[in-house]
């Protein structure tokens, strides 16, 4: 059967929906396996569980049936199987060296699914899963549930647009390796997003359907044997949903797909692509991975502590976790908000407003009218959960808003992404100061064996010894990178820029080929760039913000920079632009028109279809990562951690997560993060100190030779970076964090509020309908203390008089609020500390409280009540901030 199918194109072809609606009756659907010898067998089992994506022995395996058939089939193993031919798989079958490698990568994948002795189950008690089961077997409990709209897990599972997606199949490989009890959900996109540029540079995109049959997913049943199914409610209309499985090493990956007949057309193609199509197909699709994902996980017998929404599109699973509460508990939507939020957690990845989904009130009218009443609340309050200000009538739908709401932890991507996000919502929570407000930030990371290079894993081994596969982020054995010889560390990284300028010769010849170019054309592409010359990359997201064209703002200058005979520089780019930006798509036309220049031609190449193949090859092969965002726009960027982990030297505007990992040992600033007017005063500010940065500092290091000739100062940069670097730049660390700081505390938290008949979320929703109910009665009547001049070394006691209504001291904390003032008399450095409660006079309560004097300045104080309660998680979720 292999043989036959030898041939086939990469994509089943389709003939519209509407042609299929009209011409062809239903058809049962089966799928045709691969036929391998019997000694093979072991090889299709490899290929459907993703482990093999990061495990070096499986993809080394794959490679070796047929190299050049595993390259043109996308490094996708269920393809390869399907269109190996039949002798070669019998020789292959007859090879004992190569059944021997089989034999051993399958027991080294059986031995990762049985391994009970994780990170978790040594650390979590009691709540290690039971590993090793097969796809058709019942989930095991799951207690964490992970949803996010894309998932990039390897090139040849293509649900994945950019660094949010890779960094959500990063996060299931890690939880794999470390054992955690989690559960991926999202969305089955047929039409994955390919880019070819045109003649002209111009993108254009293409969306070939996706032939299920040789992707690594399969149907999951329900607890009767059933195919699992889930049903949405739209206006006037039930959308249904299948479920599928995709397994990541240890974690499964639930994925809801649209495309059955049941369905109304419009509706059928909701899961063809990814970020596809207008706001009311955004809209859908929300719907279908919030609530439809929820409803999946009980389908398939499972129901998390903890849920995990990676991105506002996913906010409306704290939603349907909570209508599920009031269903099956009896609670109000007021108790089981409390119980739903206690087990959620939020990531926000946006660092502008205007990236946040936000839907117009009508369009949520049109959209939640079916189930509304099932929730118990009007359709103000329900607009309130979606809006920084609940009074507004007028405003937007925010799904970020949503998020924050009915999560009792969030955060964002990196340190300054976190300051970022707490100033940009301040306003959801009112009276809080920005440093405050409850958004915390855990760094992304990478996943290392996904992005090493074959060298560097080889030197590591050496060296460092296995351990570094299973404990990337132990300092300790980074510091070990110290022991690699010079020469063997520079021509590993040599052999990784030599495989990236082989790999983007052959990519430009194709993309030539397909305009027809003629022979000379050809050869030139076949000569273009130097394997030994200073290679430059810039590959993400073709986002005006992302400043592509900053390097190329003073092309003379660039061109003297790249062309020097005896210091040569070359520049790959890569990235692709969303279908709607053009803008974005101009950045792209005028790097592809500038690399078509003489003068740039041998030096400057744009990759098209950037995906994690391309991404690998860049990250594995370049000498310098340019990162140039506007700052603070960026809210992480994960490509650079890539990089460093192949002793590439990262050189960055201090935004994302360079902004903490910056020292001058570990690479190169752009600047000292000021502030500048408007956009164009920071790209010709940032654009000059860039090609000093080249010509002065980063050009000299890299062809500064010592005898031997090796670049001894670049090499002692590439191991500084690694040492300091590496080990906190990683998923392995950051599904740690998220572990020991958000899931953790969440799931304790979400079990002790459902403790006892749900006693405690009961009573805290309770507390919190008498404080709303009294609370405009609450304020400081007056405040005593600390006026005129006063000097340092002095002590003063501030009193101040409180009323609390019908509330009493235990139900609210008054604290005395100080700062440090600026020349406008605004706070620059505040500070808090509780009052204590002396003695009721009258109708109110008197607190006092002592503040030393220990420098001179300019200073503030003031009193400010808020609410207190021991299950509350922020004192500013419930009511404003009442001051005095």
């Amino acid at each position: 059967m292999a043989a036959g199918r030898q041939n086939a194109a990469p994509y089943k072809i389709y003939r519209t929906r509407s042609e299929q609606d009209s011409h062809v009756p239903n058809l049962r659907s089966y799928y045709v396996r691969p036929s391998l010898p019997a000694a093979l067998q072991p090889l299709e089992a490899l290929a459907r569980n993703l482990w093999w994506s990061w495990n070096s022995s499986a993809v080394d395996l794959f490679e070796t049936v047929e190299p050049e058939l595993w390259r043109a089939c996308g490094h996708n193993p269920l393809m390869l199987l399907s269109r190996v031919p039949a002798p070669r798989l019998e020789s292959l079958a007859a090879d004992r060296g190569f059944v021997a490698r089989l034999s051993e990568v399958r027991a080294q994948l059986e031995g990762y699914l049985g391994e009970r002795d994780t990170w978790y189950a040594r650390t979590a008690q009691g709540v290690a899963r039971e590993a090793g089961r097969s796809s058709a077997e019942q989930f095991p409990s799951a207690r964490i549930a992970y949803f996010s709209a894309e998932f990039g897990i390897t090139e040849s599972l293509q649900i994945y647009s950019g660094g949010l997606g890779i960094l959500a199949g990063d996060h299931l490989k890690s939880a794999s390796d470390l054992g955690l009890p989690l559960v991926g959900v999202g969305l089955l996109y047929h039409e994955p997003f390919h880019q070819q540029i045109d003649a002209e540079g111009r993108q254009v995109e293409l969306h070939p359907r996706a032939d299920l049959s040789m992707m690594p997913v399969a149907l999951q049943r329900d607890a009767h044997g059933a195919l699992a199914k889930v049903r949405v409610e739209l206006p006037g209309r039930t959308l249904v949903a299948q479920v599928w499985r995709a397994d990541v090493g240890r974690v499964p990956l639930l994925l809801l797909d649209t495309d059955l007949p049941e369905n109304r057309p419009e509706d059928r193609v909701l899961t063809d692509r990814l970020y596809g199509g207008d706001l009311d197909m955004r809209i859908r699709q929300e719907l279908l991975l919030g609530l439809g994902g929820v409803r999946a996980l009980e389908v398939v017998g499972l129901r998390p502590a903890v849920v995990h929404m990676n991105e506002g599109h996913a906010a409306f699973s704290a939603l349907e976790r909570l209508r599920q509460i009031m269903t099956e508990l009896g609670m109000s939507f007021a108790e089981a908000r409390e119980l739903a939020a206690a087990g959620a957690v939020f990531t926000t990845h946006t660092p502008v407003p205007a990236g946040n989904d936000r839907f117009p009130p009508e369009m949520m009218d049109r959209y939640t009218a079916e189930w509304l009443a099932t929730l118990g609340i009007s359709r103000e309050e329900f607009l309130a959960l979606g809006r920084e200000n609940p009074a507004d009538a007028q405003e937007h739908f925010c799904m970020t808003v949503l998020a924050l709401k009915l999560a009792a932890r969030s955060n964002g991507v990196a340190q300054l992404h976190g300051t970022v996000s707490r100033a940009m919502w301040q306003k959801v929570y009112p009276g809080a100061e920005p440093d405050e407000v409850p958004i915390g930030s855990v760094t992304n990371g990478i996943h290392h064996l996904s992005f090493v290079s074959p060298e560097m894993r080889r030197l590591f081994d050496r060296y460092i010894g296995p351990r570094w596969t299973m404990e990337p982020d132990a300092p300790e054995l980074w510091r070990q990178v110290e022991d690699i010889p010079a020469a063997e560390l520079w021509r590993a990284h040599e052999e990784g820029r030599e495989r990236v300028v082989r790999f983007a010769r052959r990519r430009l010849m194709q993309q030539l080929a397909r305009h027809g170019a003629g022979a000379k054309a050809m050869q030139q592409a076949a000569e273009v760039l130097d394997p030994k010359a200073l290679t430059i990359g810039f590959a993400r997201r073709f986002a005006t913000y992302k400043r592509a064209t900053l390097i190329t703002r003073d092309a003379e200058r660039l061109a003297r920079i790249l062309n020097d005979a005896k210091r040569p520089v070359q520049i790959l780019f890569a990235g692709k632009a969303h279908q709607k930006d053009e803008p974005g798509k101009e950045l792209i036309r005028k790097v592809v028109q500038l690399s078509s220049r003489g003068e740039f031609r041998h030096r400057v190449v744009f990759l098209e279809d950037y995906e994690i193949n391309t991404a690998r090859h860049l990250v594995q092969g370049v000498d310098v990562w340019l990162n140039t965002p506007l700052r603070p726009l960026e809210a992480s960027g994960t490509s650079g951690m890539k990089a460093v982990l192949n002793g590439c030297i990262h050189a960055s505007v201090l935004d994302g997560w360079w902004a903490e990992a910056y020292d001058p040992s570990v690479g190169w600033a752009i600047g000292e993060a000021e502030e500048y007017p408007d956009n164009d005063a920071a790209e010709k500010a940032e654009s000059e100190l860039l090609y000093r940065l080249l010509e002065r500092e980063i050009v000299p290091a890299f062809y500064e030779r010592g005898p031997d000739g090796l670049p001894h100062r670049w090499i002692r940069m590439m191991k500084a970076s690694m040492q300091k670097l590496v080990p906190f730049f990683n998923t392995d660390r950051m599904v740690r964090e998220y572990c020991e700081t958000a899931y953790r505390p969440a799931a304790d938290r979400y079990h002790r509020l459902a403790a006892h008949q749900e006693q405690r979320a009961r009573a805290l929703a309770s507390y919190k309908t008498r404080l709303r109910r009294q609370w405009d009665a609450v304020g400081v009547r007056a405040l005593d203390g600390m006026q005129g001049d006063v000097a340092v070394g002095e002590t003063h006691t501030v009193r101040a008089l409180v009323s609390l209504a019908e509330l009493n001291p235990d139900d609210v904390s008054v604290e005395l609020f100080h700062a440090v003032l600026d020349r406008h008399g605004q706070p620059k450095e505040t500070g808090s500390r509780p009052m204590t409660f002396v003695a009721r006079d009258g109708d109110a309560w008197r607190y006092e409280s002592e503040i030393e004097c220990h420098r001179s300045g300019h200073f503030g104080i003031g009193v400010r009540v808020m609410p207190r309660h021991t299950d509350l998680a922020s004192p500013f979720e419930v009511v404003p901030v009442r001051w005095g």
